[in-house]
């Protein structure tokens, strides 16, 4: 596929931007901006996880400066993830700083939280320039949240929602999907989304870091989920693209979109458009993969912080790793770090 022909040039008198080897525009940054979290999600972490030292977290300038410096070389979204990023001290403040960019290439600034704290700080967030929040929300079940959070109270996700959404943020839920967990759920999450004028995105689990349990038999495609629901539901094809890897569907029947991202089943690497950067300052340029380039060094050392990014992203490998043995029981690919640092 020559995928200098779909989306390589970037906006500014045509020049080329931040293009890897294999020929993808990369136009996506993913800042976590700190791995804690007030929620240990059992498959994200595991119960007594052990947090960064604070002195290795880069400072809200230093996560400024390698921001800007992205969006200068092309970069049209950034996302901020954790962990929890609304439990990041004065995170208002870092987006509050960025938002002038977007008069300069920059195109939004999106945040992914657990909104558990999205009722305080939703109106902040709105105000400082973010323009949609993705909440992560893999049940209505009171109960079976508690479970999978290991103690959240789904009840400040739900105000938070609504603060969200009566103040002007666009949602979008992410619900990952679970065999035997929570797939007797997805209808219903499906209804409520169209009543809430919600957007929803199911997702497949993937092996990051030693959870201390089985991820593989929980594992589900998200074709499976898309089966399920075309029974109940009439699904339409949608042009809708929020930059990132989900495929939509239209519901008819609530005017809202479904969106589907499937990492195992049907990797979408060859038109991956996104780096990661970690709130220690290390640009991993592959979800799946355990190499990275740090920039934090790049910055508190005084080098050329472009120059150092445009060499990483040349050595941005062409996919992920990732597999489940469904009969063995086994994860292939699996990285040693947790969701929490590499933020999503």
């Amino acid at each position: 596929m020559n995928y200098m022909s779909s989306n390589t040039i970037a906006k500014g008198g045509g020049l080329p931007g931040l293009v890897d080897a294999h020929g993808r525009l990369i136009t996506y940054l993913r800042v976590s901006v700190t791995d804690r979290c007030d929620l240990r999600c059992v498959y994200c972490m595991p119960k007594n996880m052990e947090f960064l030292p604070r002195e290795d977290v880069l400072d809200l300038e230093e996560l400024e400066q390698i921001c800007t410096a992205f969006v200068r070389l092309g970069v049209r979204k950034i996302r901020f993830t954790g962990g929890e990023p609304l439990v990041r001290k004065n995170i208002q403040t870092l987006i509050g700083r960025l938002s002038p960019r977007k008069g300069d290439g920059l195109d939004e600034i999106t945040l992914t939280t657990n909104g558990t704290l999205l009722a305080k700080y939703a109106e902040d967030l709105f105000r400082n320039g973010v323009c949609r929040v993705n909440v992560s929300l893999d049940t209505l079940n009171p109960e079976l949240y508690e479970t999978i959070t290991r103690g959240g109270r789904i009840e400040r996700v739900l105000e938070g929602l609504r603060v969200a959404r009566d103040i002007g943020l666009s949602v979008k839920i992410n619900a990952l999907a679970m065999c035997g967990i929570n797939d007797g759920e997805f209808n219903d999450l499906v209804e409520w989304c169209g009543l809430q004028g919600f957007d929803l995105t199911f997702i497949e689990a993937m092996p990051m870091g030693d959870i201390g349990a089985c991820r593989v038999m929980a594992y589900m495609p998200v074709a499976e989920v898309k089966e399920q629901l075309a029974k109940r539901w009439t699904l339409s094809e949608s042009r809708h693209n929020t930059g990132g890897p989900s495929q939509y569907l239209t519901v008819e029947e609530t005017g809202c979109r479904v969106g589907f991202i499937s990492p195992l089943s049907k990797n979408f690497c060859e038109g991956c458009n996104r780096v990661r950067l970690t709130c220690t300052g290390q640009l991993f340029l592959c979800l799946g993969q355990g190499d990275c380039v740090d920039l934090r060094s790049a910055v508190r050392e005084g080098q050329n912080l472009e120059e150092a990014i445009r060499t990483a992203i040349e050595a941005k490998p062409v996919g992920h790793d990732f597999e489940y043995d469904l009969i063995g029981g086994e994860e292939f690919g699996r990285t040693e770090r947790f969701m929490n640092l590499t933020g999503g």
